[in-house]
């Protein structure tokens, strides 16, 4: 299994899944209040892995039908990922730990409603798909036959994240709720996207 692809999906899966959301504030503060920490968990990290093959799958189906659609991934992906890398950097200027408030209404108490959150956060958001399965999945095609690797990168990059986040919550719960602590995490996001993105529009040159 090639190194190189592994590492590939490891650092777009992390760029990806650490942008603070909707999704990571819940986790965070389940995390924070120890309530239900391992059905999140379990349910955002099986829901990136599950989403990052379909994605694989199809664009590696399409490529090997249609060479050309390599090409066009590469300047579309590039786009996007360079188009994410400035509004990351945006939020590291401006933003901060807004999103944190976002997080849901104290009510929540049982498993099932936590459950049934974390999966409505996860696949009622439109963005999740273009970013696991439209541009993970457009990455992975440019792999060609490393694109298995590429995913398990990117699902390892999801599965600790995630338990990271829900676990270590408490520990670094004043960290994060820190905007200059998100701001720092954004402008690091940033310099990843857009050195992903100059990367496919060299390969596509």
């Amino acid at each position: 299994m090639p190194i190189s692809d592994v590492a590939a999906g490891l650092a777009l899966g992390a760029s990806l899944i650490v942008a603070i959301g909707a999704q990571n504030a819940f986790l965070l503060r389940q995390g924070l209040r120890r309530e239900h920490v391992l059905p999140v968990v379990v349910v955002c990290a099986a829901s990136d892995v599950v989403l990052y093959a379909a994605g694989a799958a199809g664009f590696g189906a399409l490529a090997r039908e249609a060479p050309w659609l390599i090409t066009w991934v590469r300047w579309v992906g590039a786009v996007f990922l360079v188009g994410y890398g400035v509004l990351a950097l945006r939020r590291a200027l401006t933003v901060g730990a807004t999103a944190l408030r976002a997080a849901e209404p104290d009510g929540v108490r049982t498993a099932g409603r936590t459950v049934a959150i974390a999966a409505a956060l996860t696949w009622l958001n439109p963005h999740v798909y273009l970013d696991t399965v439209f541009l993970a999945g457009s990455v992975a095609a440019t792999h060609g036959d490393g694109r298995w690797a590429f995913v398990l990168g990117a699902s390892v990059a999801s599965v600790v994240w995630f338990t990271g986040l829900g676990y270590g919550a408490r520990m670094l719960g004043r960290l994060l709720a820190s905007p200059r602590a998100w701001r720092i995490l954004d402008g690091v996001i940033a310099a990843v996207m857009v050195a992903i993105g100059v990367s496919l529009v060299l390969q596509a040159t």
